[in-house]
């Protein structure tokens, strides 16, 4: 009898995880975020607010969940960058796609709450580096690393400094609000990496 319940109580946990992070993102959206409560995300999930404490501790901890989910597949790994042996297009690519995520409203909404967290949070920071932050960098060097072997990229290139180089002004842009972040914008800063960083012909 318990090996029949088994199954079923875990489709329901999974589904009580979906909706919690789902009303999570959904509220973060909707609303001004100092606004949002696990009362309000317990609420719009159909559940208890018990039901979220037992599996993340305060609101920046569901908040980072439901951008960590954004972050995965279908399987739940990380996505891979695209590499069909033009780094400049497959940067542009995923330059373009960085850009375009950044400008919809909900993930814009989500990442700045997170930030805000971040900061003020530092077991939360150093768990967004080590959960989010430090795979897709993993991910991009990865990448980078398979453009080093076939010449694209300089050999001796600093890959830390190549995705700062890559990354930080968009973001900063973004965090700031300082200028739009359009597909020409994003096909700058290829450029301005690839230049500066050796980029063969």
């Amino acid at each position: 009898m318990s090996h029949e319940k088994g199954p079923d109580h875990s489709r329901r946990k999974e589904r009580s995880r979906q909706a919690i992070l789902a009303a999570t993102r959904a509220l973060v959206t909707e609303e001004a975020y100092e606004k949002v409560t696990l009362e309000a995300i317990a609420a719009r999930a159909g559940v208890g607010k018990q039901t979220i404490y037992r599996r993340w501790p305060s609101k920046s901890a569901v908040v980072f969940a439901a951008l960590l989910a954004l972050s995965e597949d279908a399987d739940g790994q990380s996505v891979a960058l695209p590499d069909t042996g033009d780094l400049e297009a497959d940067l542009k690519l995923v330059m373009r796609a960085t850009a375009e995520e950044f400008t919809d409203p909900s993930f814009d909404r989500l990442i700045r709450a997170l930030n805000t967290e971040i900061a003020n949070d530092a077991a939360l920071a150093i768990e967004y580096r080590e959960k989010l932050a430090q795979p897709l960098e993993e991910a991009k060097k990865v990448r980078l690393r398979s453009a080093q072997k076939v010449g694209q990229l300089d050999a001796d290139a600093d890959l830390d400094l190549v995705l700062e180089v890559l990354y930080a002004p968009l973001f900063q842009r973004w965090l700031h609000r300082s200028g739009p972040l359009t597909a020409t914008y994003a096909d700058s800063l290829v450029d301005v990496t690839l230049r500066a960083f050796g980029k063969t012909a």
